[in-house]
């Protein structure tokens, strides 16, 4: 079975690397995430805190099954920062009402509190860059970001890639 890799590299065979591109990118994202690190570091967390404390904010009642399918990563690797988050007051992990098995992710006001510090901080990001483009900018960085992203094989409740209305 071919990869996803190896289907984007034969789309177009005879075309150029982008590197500038991909530099672009790697710079924008380095810029966007330092503004978080910043942040961050002043409560001893890094990107992966940030991660799990964003979309628990953003999707209360996530099950931790959830966020492990839109993160991509293992439950091994999610334990050490989930542990950290719920015993330092940021996330709550509790029991489903309706499946006793699942365990479901919130934030805590705490926690609330930190994302929208960090939210805000990025969107001011993005509207000084969607005021030096002009015109419909944000709608182009929405289409272009989504277009980015791989098609989910299986999209599954809250863990579908799907962007929560501001």
């Amino acid at each position: 079975m071919p990869s996803a890799t190896a289907d984007l590299a034969s789309a177009e065979p005879d075309r150029a690397p982008l590197y500038h591109l991909t530099e672009l990118m790697f710079f924008a994202y380095r810029d966007f995430v330092r503004d978080a690190d910043l942040i961050l570091a002043g409560d001893g967390f890094g990107r992966a805190h940030h991660r799990v404390l964003h979309f628990a904010t953003r999707r209360p009642g996530l099950t931790i099954a959830e966020l492990l399918d839109i993160l991509q990563i293992t439950k091994q690797s999610l334990n050490r920062v989930l542990k950290d988050l719920v015993d330092r007051g940021y996330v709550t992990n509790s029991l489903g009402e309706t499946d006793r098995r699942q365990r479901v992710l919130a934030a805590t006001p705490r926690g609330a509190a930190l994302i929208e510090e960090i939210a805000l901080v990025q969107s001011a990001r993005f509207t000084r860059a969607f005021a030096r483009l002009g015109g419909d900018a944000e709608a182009q960085a929405v289409a272009f970001l989504t277009a980015m992203m791989d098609a989910p094989a299986e999209p599954r409740g809250k863990a579908a890639i799907r962007v929560v209305e501001k």
